[in-house]
């Protein structure tokens, strides 16, 4: 008797705890902006022009499951974009990476505040290119590119909801 006790208090505290940590990654509204007069980049400015709504359809599409209205509110301010291509990150001559700020604020629970800086570079975007796909010769200015750097970054911020 006591170990079917023991059990079901550890399934319970299991179930409980899994629907905390759900709870824990729930959102309510992601906003994205980003400023592209501010970008140096003038070729990643000019090819990147949607970026901020593509970025903000990225997470939420990954995220639909987990969006309520006691959730964080997600702002990403993307501050940097360089791009060069695969040949020119493999031999270190350039960057590509996004970077940004992203902040998360609750309305009642002060626990789920954070707001941290986030950077995803060619490397990360390599599982995102479509298979065979040669990241040493693929130019920047492809959507292949800029579609696996948007979801290396959206994955990114997914990840660290908490």
């Amino acid at each position: 008797m006591r170990n079917i006790l023991v059990t079901s208090a550890a399934a319970l505290l299991l179930v409980v705890t899994a629907a905390q940590a759900e709870g824990d990654r729930t959102v309510k509204s992601v906003e994205v902006d980003a400023d592209l007069a501010a970008i140096e980049n003038p070729a990643a400015a000019a090819y990147w022009t949607s970026i901020a709504d593509d970025l903000e359809n990225a997470i939420v599409a990954r995220i639909t499951d987990q969006i309520a209205d006691d959730g964080v509110d997600l702002s990403i301010d993307i501050s940097e974009v360089e791009l060069s291509n695969g040949f020119q990150d493999a031999l270190g001559l350039a960057d590509t990476k996004l970077v940004g700020r992203v902040k998360m604020t609750h309305a009642s629970d002060n626990t789920r505040f954070e707001t941290f800086d986030l950077s995803v570079d060619v490397n990360s975007a390599i599982p995102y290119l479509p298979a065979g796909m040669d990241v040493t010769i693929i130019p920047a200015e492809t959507r292949e590119f800029y579609d696996a750097m948007i979801s290396a970054y959206a994955e990114a911020v997914v990840d660290r909801l908490t």
